[in-house]
Formats: C-alpha cells, structure tokens, sequence
C-alpha cells in the first residue's frame, strides 16, 4: 500500500510541474518497473523530492539508472540530453535547460554511478525543481 501513495505523491509532483498525461502515464510505468527491478526503497526517492539531497547508495544509483534508461534519456551509460528536453515541459525547459545541458553526462565508475552522479549535477543545478520519478 505504501508503494502505491508513494507514486501517487510523485505523480502529483509531475503534475505540479505541468508534465501532460502522457509523460505522467510513462513516469509511472517507468517508477513501477525500476522500482520492483531494483527493490529501492521507495521513501528514500520520496525524502528526496521532498528536498533531501541525493544519497550515493547503490541501490538509489541503481534504480536511477533504470529510470533514464527505461525512459530513453540515458543509454551505454550517456545521457540523451535531446530526449530530456522533449520530455521536460516547457517551464522547466527554460528555467534549466541550459544547467541540463552544463551537466551533460557526468561519469562514473559504470553506469548505475555515471547516473547517479549526472542526477546529483541537476539536482545542484536545479534546486528547488529536483525530483525523481
């Protein structure tokens, strides 16, 4: 049951940053999957959308990784900055794109790192703004 009210909070995060229903439908389909591949917790992602900063456990880098991946923003360990932008609504597109683009790929010792490490650039960049799905 906790899962479930978790994503819900999330989704409404999305909402709140003006994401249309399509990107909502996908962000959920990629939470639900990541999260049962992974077995994050899914309250540490939570503790951070409320503002926390980003934790380096491995499960958290992990889950991360699977995110970007699943939702075409991330593959072989670089990131689509092209497929962010396209899902990124416009808001935000404009308040951080260029920070986004300043980020660029942040790499790691393998992918589930290089992600964690690009997601921790963008949530320095991005106060305020940050979460994950």
């Amino acid at each position: 049951m906790l899962g479930i009210g978790v994503g819900i909070v999330a989704l409404f995060v999305l909402q709140a940053h003006g994401f249309d229903d399509e990107v909502l439908e996908l962000a959920k389909m990629v939470r639900e999957s990541c999260a049962g591949e992974t077995n994050v917790d899914l309250s540490l992602v939570e503790k951070i959308n409320a503002g926390a900063e980003l934790t380096p456990d491995p499960v958290l880098k992990c889950y991360i990784k699977c995110t970007l991946e699943t939702a075409g923003m991330m593959s072989d360990g670089v990131m689509d900055l092209e497929m962010v932008m396209t899902l990124l609504p416009d808001n935000l597109k404009n308040k951080h794109g260029a920070a986004l683009e300043t980020c660029g790929t942040q790499k790691g010792a393998d992918d589930c790192d290089t992600a964690y490490l690009t997601q921790l650039c963008w949530q320095k960049a991005c106060k305020g703004d940050f979460f994950l799905i």
